[in-house]
């Protein structure tokens, strides 16, 4: 059986939980598909704070004054967002210790890693040296670690951190998403021409595919 082309853009920012949840939820609906698509995934950057100091700040804090909730309410949400972590087998360690990070850095990098055909993987380590090992995104060491960690160059990738050329690309990249409307992450685009947005369930993510499988076919 021929396979269909797929492309899909996944608009998200690395501190964000529920691009964790709806990727894992896409990465269920896709099982349902086997050997149906030729699959290509592309990551592209958003910040929910590019405004955020090199240092950071703490998570409970920033949570609860951004979203104008009590501590007891980001408590709850936390649980949940773990709860839905452990049915996908993704590990949120959340703790009141928890900082979040300027992550225009870790964009830089996925933006270099995009023709290296393991953007997807590095994009999956930093989310798991965030939520799950409780890692600093905003040193460069952890950085790098984690570039090696996804079978990448650790030299080409500093090279990378620090080439004005990357940057100037990634933030004209964020720029040009923020001016087609995208406020909000994640977002998932198939083949430019349908998108699902939030981390929704599975089912939503099974309609999408069925749909496209349907026009592949028909």
């Amino acid at each position: 059986m021929t396979k269909s082309y797929l492309r899909i853009d996944i608009v998200s920012d690395v501190v964000c939980p529920w691009c964790v949840i709806g990727y894992k939820r896409l990465q269920q609906a896709l099982a349902k598909f086997p050997d149906q698509f030729d699959l290509n995934i592309v990551w592209h950057p958003f910040e929910l704070n590019p405004q955020m100091p090199e240092a950071g700040e703490n998570l409970r804090e920033h949570i609860t004054g951004k979203y104008r909730i009590s501590d007891e309410e980001s408590a709850e949400n936390r649980e949940r967002l773990t709860q839905i972590g452990r049915e996908l087998g993704f590990t949120f360690n959340f703790s009141d210790e928890m900082r979040i990070y300027n992550t225009n850095p870790a964009h830089r990098l996925l933006h270099w890693a995009e023709p290296t055909g393991r953007q997807t993987d590095l994009q999956m380590r930093l989310f798991e040296d965030y939520f799950t090992q409780g890692k600093s995104l905003n040193h460069e060491s952890v950085l790098l670690d984690a570039v090696e960690a996804a079978g990448l160059d650790r030299e080409e990738a500093s090279a990378a951190l620090h080439d004005s050329a990357i940057a100037r690309q990634t933030l004209a990249r964020e720029e040009q998403l923020l001016m087609q409307g995208i406020h909000s992450v994640p977002l998932f685009m198939f083949n430019h021409e349908y998108a699902i947005s939030g981390g929704q369930e599975v089912s939503v993510f099974e309609r999408q595919l069925q749909q496209l499988t349907e026009s592949a076919t028909g």
